[in-house]
């Protein structure tokens, strides 16, 4: 596959604000987790909050979690608030709306990842519902009761025309993104693409998920002999997608896509594939698009949620796929998983893990589970300086939806 340029990026997550704060937290290795306190009657789990939505002095400090009050009069709502913390952090707003200059609107696209998108507004008006059932006349506002609202949001705040597609593929979401950008690019339907993942906290989420019985009442622990469940996190990143050279991805890149995979094992709704199947077809192909084997891969970012099976079958995909010098590791424990919004956060972490020469650790795994012993020497426990020249990023979802990429550095 020819590279494509990773011009520019923004990451928001509980870990903080833009770039700078998600590295620090990185180097760093301690969970950004805390106690739950949104939900009524209370749940007993850890989220990964942005104090930037709650906090007004963060609020202002951040510049930009409340809407200006002509957003805020049609989107206003929790979600595009985080959207426009990501949209706005890293300068990335502004580094899109040059490429609308350089390109043209309508030749600049978006592919958004969300698994809930503004789903708080649904919420909130099944609250108040009026004497007749349906919603109160105040909270029936199309734009913001559908699952396509965030991308409508962004692209309306980018000034971009193309093609806006929303993915909803559970976890995988904002990692599919990638591979569609890409697509559009080599088709030659558009010049530029703006991917992104946002996912807010909210009651459907933990709720269902506590349903299910897969919600930890403590900081998730991936691949922790003692792992019970994982922790939800929100999340918002960008990222804009140009055309690279053959050789290379320009002076003014961050790094370089050099291959995705997809594939859907479709085994159950919400366990993987007891052998890794869709996994397996996901990495191979994005390994095939990158022309190389595993054994050239420097460090691997797991889905690793710390579900028992989950890390069970990702485990056994990293002993069978990637070579002995590969390293590995797993960093919901830091962030929370941030569900539709995990394969942009994650993939941001690559980028930083690529540009900064840091190899995250897996923040709560402390007594490491590693029923194959190629698995166990890979695994990254403290974040670790390193050169990284290809750094793979793996988002397993819901229902079998995989999907697996590969950045390399710029240069």
């Amino acid at each position: 596959m020819r590279p494509i340029a990773v011009r520019a990026f923004s990451t928001v997550s509980a870990a903080g604000v833009g770039q700078a704060a998600l590295l620090a937290a990185l180097r760093d290795g301690r969970t950004k987790l805390t106690p739950n306190v949104s939900t009524d009657p209370p749940l007993a789990t850890h989220v990964g909050r942005v104090a930037a939505l709650d906090d007004e002095a963060a609020s202002r400090h951040d510049a930009g979690a409340t809407l200006p009050p002509q957003l805020a009069e049609r989107w206003d709502a929790r979600a595009t608030r985080l959207a426009w913390l990501g949209l706005n952090a890293d300068d990335f707003a502004e580094h899109a709306r040059q490429a609308v200059k350089r390109h043209g609107a309508t030749r600049v696209g978006l592919a958004l990842g969300t698994s809930a998108s503004t789903i708080g507004v649904t919420e909130a008006a099944y609250r108040q519902l009026a004497r007749d059932g349906g919603f109160p006349p105040a909270m029936r506002q199309a734009r913001l009761n559908t699952p396509h609202a965030l991308a409508m949001f962004a692209a309306e705040v980018l000034g971009v025309a193309g093609p806006a597609v929303t993915v909803s593929t559970a976890c995988s979401s904002s990692a599919k993104v990638f591979a569609l950008a890409e697509r559009w690019l080599r088709l030659g339907l558009v010049d530029a693409v703006v991917v992104g993942g946002v996912e807010a906290l909210g009651a459907s989420l933990l709720w269902g998920f506590a349903s299910l019985g897969l919600l930890s009442a403590t900081p998730c622990r991936p691949f922790d002999r003692r792992r019970d469940g994982i922790s939800i996190g929100e999340a918002a990143g960008f990222a804009l997608l140009e055309r690279g050279d053959e050789g290379g991805a320009g002076e003014d890149a961050a790094a370089r896509l050099i291959g995705h995979g997809e594939a859907s094992d479709a085994f159950h709704m919400s366990s993987p594939h007891p052998q890794g199947l869709g996994a397996d077809i996901a990495l191979g192909a994005a390994l095939a698009r990158a022309g190389m084997a595993g054994d050239a891969v420097d460090y691997v970012n797991l889905h690793g949620t710390a579900s028992a099976k989950n890390d069970e079958v990702e485990a056994g995909l990293v002993a069978r796929r990637y070579g002995p010098r590969t390293l590995v590791s797993a960093t919901k424990g830091l962030t929370g998983h941030a569900m539709g919004a995990a394969g942009m956060l994650e993939a941001a972490l690559c980028l930083l893990a690529l540009g900064h020469g840091v190899v995250p650790g897996s923040t709560g795994c402390e007594e490491p589970e590693a029923p194959d012993p190629a698995f166990g020497m890979r695994l990254v426990l403290a974040p670790r300086a390193q050169q990284i020249r290809i750094a793979v990023s793996h988002s397993f979802g819901f229902g079998g939806s995989n999907a697996v990429l590969v950045f390399a550095g710029a240069a």
